[in-house]
């Protein structure tokens, strides 16, 4: 008997905390996310203590009452996921819930089965403002492991990172058209990135936005054009995009230290950081990205999808 109260006394509490719930985003329908995340918070607390008393049997038990009484699917997943949340939360330096995410993102994420991967894409989502949609896309393009060792390390020991860092291995770059790929053109590799702009800059990183492209800078006597000028808010720094689909070659390196120079002498002012540049090019029969800033040079794979 006393068992039996102890169990009831969890589930009575969990069904509290969930019509609760309802009557509160009924009358305050602006903070209904807020109230979601503290609710399954306060849930899956429940859950993980009435799971240690009675097992993990309790789980399947209580979504056929909640759906019974609610009406609607409290599936086993569903209340797995919410002490899943309760227990990641926990587990954080600062446990708290982010007011920008909802419980759709974190359902999204808990998905993933590693601690890193959650706190990456948590902090993407966040910094990008991204949608469930958006933030679906970017793990099912496995973007985190697409990261290199050392910028990952800086991630997990919360190391300042470079803008360098967070370039993805391979870039990936949406093919809509289904152009064939050894016929493809520097015109029409700049093409495909336009056709996408907003998807290329995500994949380079964080912060980037869009300038021009076939930007006209002066050299001497006689106008270039810069394929696609870029600017890194977060890093506070111009960005030089050369597109080539030769394989690379040292006057490929000279042309754009030559365009990162211009854009250093003549665009970019005091407070903001020196020019990056970026040149994508052909090696070994793929496309790879070579990533040029004076003193660095860093190459990355190139993937057409």
């Amino acid at each position: 008997m006393v068992i039996y109260v102890l169990e009831s006394n969890y589930y009575d509490k969990i069904k509290k905390e969930l019509i609760n719930n309802e009557v509160y985003k009924q009358a305050k329908d602006y903070s209904k996310n807020r109230s979601d995340l503290n609710t399954y918070y306060n849930v899956g607390k429940l859950l993980a203590e009435a799971g240690k008393h009675y097992g993990e049997s309790i789980i399947k038990n209580y979504s056929i009452r909640l759906t019974k009484e609610f009406n609607r699917q409290y599936s086993v997943r569903t209340l797995l996921k919410i002490r899943q949340f309760y227990i990641f939360i926990q587990s954080q330096k600062t446990p708290t819930v982010s007011a920008q995410l909802t419980w759709s993102h974190y359902y999204e994420v808990l998905m993933l089965n590693d601690i890193n991967k959650i706190n990456y894409y948590i902090n993407i989502a966040e910094e990008q403002n991204l949608s469930v949609r958006q933030l679906h896309e970017k793990i099912k393009s496995s973007e985190y492991e697409r990261l290199d060792e050392n910028a990952k390390n800086k991630l997990i020991n919360k190391e300042q990172s470079k803008v360098e860092d967070l370039i993805n291995n391979p870039i990936l770059i949406r093919n809509k058209n289904n152009i064939n790929i050894t016929k493809l053109s520097e015109k029409l590799l700049k093409q495909l990135i336009l056709e996408d702009i907003s998807g290329f800059m995500y994949e380079l990183g964080n912060g980037f936005s869009y300038i021009d492209n076939e930007y006209k800078i002066k050299i001497g006597d006689r106008y270039n054009y810069v394929d696609l000028l870029l600017y890194n808010i977060k890093f506070n720094c111009y960005v030089v995009v050369e597109l080539k689909v030769t394989e690379l070659r040292k006057e490929h390196i000279g042309q754009i230290e030559t365009y990162m120079n211009y854009i250093d002498r003549n665009v970019r002012i005091l407070n903001q950081d020196k020019t990056i540049g970026i040149i994508i090019c052909k090696k070994d029969n793929k496309f790879i990205m070579e990533y040029c800033s004076d003193e660095r040079v860093l190459s990355k794979e190139y993937q057409l999808l």
